[in-house]
């Protein structure tokens, strides 16, 4: 059994690559931010002066983003159960998606790779699995009230999702332990324990580990980074 790099009464959070750390595959939902397999970079000269926006960090790119084989292989391994996946629409959707949910970014995201004078201000959430028929009461565009990109993602990491969309997708999921094997800076797990609820995560990557655990013991209670 693989020690845990940060545990308290709802939350575990293990340091690893997912596909070798498993105690994920105890939970009942999946909620996860996987890398989108579109091998994203933040090259310097765009952080430099020579685009219109410079308030984000050279970033030399997420951890086996070349290609969607770790979602995939994610979602293989978690088998017959419900779960929401962000992605890119650059890239090939999951196998067995109900429905696409549409997250709208703040106003200041979505500059980079923008076409036409549109911004590219937001990305899909896949509906992925067996989910329980209820009624369509739910809007299938996921808002923030984070206000901006910079407040919820800069220094946290360049692909962070604010707490209170993730708090919105939770509230949404059939009861039981939540599932995050990409956990990044830890949002979903925040948001997992703001709602009460049990949730196990795996980041590969320390510096995020970090950063989660860091936000977990301050008892992170608020819709930010």
């Amino acid at each position: 059994m693989t020690e845990p790099y940060y545990a308290d009464e709802l939350v575990t959070l293990y340091h690893g690559d997912c596909r070798a750390v498993t105690e994920w595959l105890a939970a009942d939902v999946l909620v996860t931010d996987p890398p989108y397999g579109i091998g994203w970079d933040q090259p310097a000269y765009l952080t430099r002066g020579r685009h219109p926006s410079t308030r984000t960090k050279e970033h030399a790119g997420i951890a086996n983003d070349g290609d969607t084989a770790a979602r995939d292989q994610v979602l293989a391994m978690a088998g017959s159960v419900p779960a929401l996946v962000f992605g890119s629409l650059f890239a090939r959707p999951p196998d067995d998606v109900r429905i696409v949910l549409a997250w709208q970014k703040p106003a200041d995201a979505g500059l980079f790779g923008g076409q036409a004078g549109w911004r590219r201000d937001w990305e899909p959430v896949f509906v992925v699995g067996p989910w329980p028929s209820v009624p369509a009461t739910r809007s299938s565009v996921i808002r923030t009230g984070a206000g901006t990109h910079r407040k919820y993602a800069q220094g946290i990491h360049p692909h962070a999702k604010p707490v209170d969309v993730m708090e919105t997708l939770i509230a949404a999921c059939p009861p039981g332990v939540i599932a995050d094997p990409f956990a990044g800076a830890g949002s979903t797990l925040v948001a997992a324990r703001n709602l009460g609820r049990r949730a196990i995560g795996v980041e590969i990557e320390e510096r995020y580990c970090e950063l989660a655990a860091r936000r977990l013991s301050q008892g992170v209670l608020v819709p930010s980074a």
